[in-house]
């Protein structure tokens, strides 16, 4: 689900490398016809489906020769999601990765989760869904999975805490009398990942490793006082491990989403990926530093949502959505972004979740009093 996208170039590229291991059962996209339908005729699924209505009718025309169930709309890719299938790549970006995501967790085995708006607005519950339909939930981002790959066998009670790391994003030098003149097109250039718009601007601001301390609450069961940023530009380390008894322990590799991609396609077995092996020696230095909320004000409001609970957390997540389409629209500037998800968070503190409705409903209203406060 959202093959078109970089997460789904990127897992595309290691099931092509591995021909004799997979088989691509469905696929889907937003609106992206043309590189859709060159998925569909190179991989060969039973079923895809483009989100876009509109673009239905074209696509239907490209795939014409093949023989390939399509459908359109949300519909048809929940029923995507629902497709028989040994494992699920969730790659849709945002809140609307929600829906198809839990389907997919009702309907096969092993959900790969690479959105991470599932588990900063619906927590607990996305988990609790995925334990009664016996799912397995393998974390995508780099930085889950190599935590992931270091809590093997091991147990939270264990662990002092654990450590996301983050690049920095392309302004971690730029003076802060500057970010008042950052453009969406300066955001979008993340210094090491290729992302998509809105994870880069994310990136930029921090939010988005915010969004993963929340992430990592709920994927490992810790209590918020256990997470930890930690600020490292080359992203060669993608997560620490720190153990009660002092033990540190790191999860290294190129800044290469490939990596963490072929961990979740073989897991619990090792692939093979044409990936150029880690060269320390080339390196020559690894840096670190610890984030600043003067710069980073988001990731300071992202802290405050992961002490605060799950309804303030879908509130952020709804409101920062938001800010980040109308800075993309230039209708906000880049420092605008923390006040508009502040204001928002401020208006909501009574934010309450318990069902998945109150997921929705939460969501919606954050929406609207973000909107609210744009410019006109």
């Amino acid at each position: 689900m959202g093959a078109t996208g970089s997460i789904g170039d990127s897992t595309l590229q290691v099931i092509a490398a591995n021909p004799d291991d997979f088989t691509v059962s469905a696929v889907t996209a937003g609106n992206n016809i043309e590189r859709l339908a060159e998925i569909c005729h190179r991989f060969q699924p039973k079923f895809a489906a483009i989100a876009d209505e509109a673009s239905y009718n074209d696509f239907k025309s490209a795939v014409a020769s093949l023989d390939i169930e399509t459908a359109c709309g949300e519909a048809g890719v929940l029923a995507a999601a629902a497709y028989p299938t040994d494992r699920v790549m969730a790659a849709i970006t945002g809140f609307s990765g929600l829906k198809p995501t839990i389907t997919a967790l009702q309907n096969c085995s092993i959900v790969m989760l690479a959105n991470k708006e599932c588990l900063v607005a619906a927590g607990s519950l996305f988990m609790d869904i995925a334990a009664q339909h016996n799912t397995t939930v393998l974390p995508v981002d780099s930085e889950h999975n190599a935590l992931h790959q270091l809590l093997v066998s091991k147990s939270v009670e264990d662990v002092r805490h654990l450590t996301l790391t983050a690049s920095g994003g392309p302004f971690l030098n730029l003076p802060l009398v500057q970010l008042a003149e950052v453009t969406p097109e300066m955001a979008v250039k993340h210094p090491v990942w290729s992302m998509g718009e809105k994870i880069s601007i994310d990136s930029a601001t921090m939010l988005n490793k915010g969004l993963e301390l929340i992430e990592a609450q709920h994927l490992f069961s810790v209590s918020a006082d256990k997470l930890k940023v930690l600020i490292h530009p080359q992203s060669i380390i993608h997560g620490l491990v720190t153990m009660h008894d002092g033990s540190v322990m790191a999860h290294m590799g190129t800044p290469d989403m490939q990596i963490p991609i072929a961990y979740c396609l073989g897991w619990p077995e090792r692939l093979k990926a044409d990936i150029a092996a880690l060269d320390l020696a080339a390196e020559g230095e690894l840096s670190f530093l610890a984030p600043d909320f003067n710069r980073y004000p988001c990731l300071e409001l992202a802290y405050e949502a992961l002490n605060a609970g799950q309804g303030v957390q879908t509130v952020m997540n709804a409101a920062n959505e938001i800010a980040v389409e109308a800075f993309r629209k230039a209708q906000i500037g880049f420092n605008d972004i923390a006040g508009l998800i502040r204001a928002t968070m401020d208006k909501m503190t009574d934010a309450d979740i318990s069902c998945l409705a109150d997921v929705y409903e939460v969501d919606q209203a954050a929406r609207r009093q973000a909107f609210d406060r744009i410019p006109l």
